[in-house]
């Protein structure tokens, strides 16, 4: 059996621009999730970056795509409308897609969520103590009743999506606000992992539990079959054409 394939897309802004983020990942954070889902195996990884030509999601690329992860965050914008089209296509189809942290804001997000997903937000280098809702849910294999990240951005409610069809985390921040951190959609026949640590200027992405539920999160998404959606399979059928039909026709 081939190993699944994962592709981590990353803005790739904030490396170039904030040498405190260059510091914390001087190949950027896309690499670093990368590496993290490498060490633990049984996935193959590779990078894209927004400088990329067409994003590095071209539509042959992402035809080789089982699970694509999203970072995102002061360049949403520069995304390109086709290349959205493109992604929001393949996961109606059955790639997976688990967005990172301020991905929540990312046009392909708020396509698929169809709503603004906003929310509100406080960095100020406070506790975060993500709680466990689901213990049984797949994406929370491995992790104690709740794991913490000593210095975080504060994500608040509310949080403008569609209800999660299931809730695997619930965050806790020093302030006293909380935030569903962990939630996880289906759209077609592709399945979403929304996953809310990851500020640019923290070492999240180092983090070991932080780590263990993104590579989780990433077998949880891996396609389960094809979606049909299109005009040779959505048709018109006429009566003579059905098996039943056929089957009672008199002779």
């Amino acid at each position: 059996m081939s190993a699944l394939r994962a592709l981590v897309w990353g803005e790739n802004v904030h490396e170039h621009r904030n040498e405190a983020v260059r510091e914390i990942y001087p190949d950027g954070m896309h690499t670093v999730i990368a590496r993290g889902l490498s060490e633990r195996g049984g996935i193959d990884v590779s990078t894209a970056t927004l400088q990329e030509p067409e994003h590095g999601l071209s539509a042959e690329r992402l035809a080789e795509t089982d699970v694509l992860l999203w970072w995102g965050h002061i360049a949403h914008h520069e995304v390109a409308d086709d290349v959205v089209t493109r992604v929001h296509k393949r996961v109606l189809e059955g790639m997976g897609l688990v967005v990172l942290h301020s991905g929540h804001f990312s046009k392909i997000f708020r396509r698929l969520m169809g709503t603004t997903c906003t929310l509100t937000w406080r960095e100020a280098a406070e506790k975060e103590r993500l709680w466990v809702c689901n213990p049984g849910h797949p994406i929370a294999a491995g992790i104690d009743r709740y794991f913490e990240l000593p210095h975080t951005e504060m994500y608040g409610e509310p949080f403008a999506v569609p209800p999660p069809e299931e809730q695997v985390f619930i965050s806790w921040f020093a302030g006293g606000e909380v935030f569903r951190s962990g939630c996880c959609w289906r759209r077609g026949n592709g399945k979403i992992f929304y996953f809310r640590p990851g500020h640019e200027t923290y070492p999240i992405y180092y983090d070991d539990n932080v780590r263990r539920v993104i590579h989780n999160g990433v077998l949880w998404a891996r396609p389960e079959g094809v979606w049909v959606d299109s005009f040779d399979d959505c048709r018109n059928i006429p009566a003579d054409d059905a098996p039943e039909a056929r089957a009672i026709r008199p002779e």
